[in-house]
């Protein structure tokens, strides 16, 4: 999907590509795959490709260390994806349009019927301590 789209990876980008079942065993209906291009302290950039009607179940991101908690924007490149947020109605993300999340807010996500690429710009991502709805996800 990547490829397709034009977006070109490094081997060790390619090499480092994280599949992401959260532990559920339903990547097909449940998970995410994810390039990390960078995250330091203070920013972090990623794609997310979500296959066809994949989704990222609900979760936030909680303070940690003093820090308000991730806030991220996602920018839909190709496909479309559905957006819940927390006090927001449905959002549709086709390409070229994006959504700010603020730190500590549920969200889900899920990629319309032809799969999606979401370009993540964040604060310092630790999805170690992210906090999901459902008790049976791991990270």
């Amino acid at each position: 999907m990547l490829e397709r789209a034009g977006i070109v990876l490094t081997d060790a980008e390619r090499a480092g590509i994280e599949v992401a079942d959260f532990g559920l065993g339903r990547l097909d209906e449940v998970g995410l795959q994810l390039v990390v291009y960078v995250n330091t302290d203070r920013v972090c950039a990623k794609e997310l490709v979500l296959f066809p009607g994949q989704s990222c179940p609900e979760h936030r991101h909680p303070p940690v260390d003093g820090s308000p908690g991730k806030e991220e924007t996602f920018r839909c490149r190709t496909g479309s994806v559905r957006l819940w947020v927390d006090g927001h109605a449905e959002i549709r993300l086709r390409p070229g349009e994006q959504f700010t999340i603020p730190p500590d807010t549920l969200h889900s996500f899920t990629a319309g019927d032809v799969g999606a690429i979401v370009s993540e710009f964040s604060t310092r991502s630790r999805d170690e301590t992210d906090v999901f709805t459902d008790p049976r996800i791991r990270r």
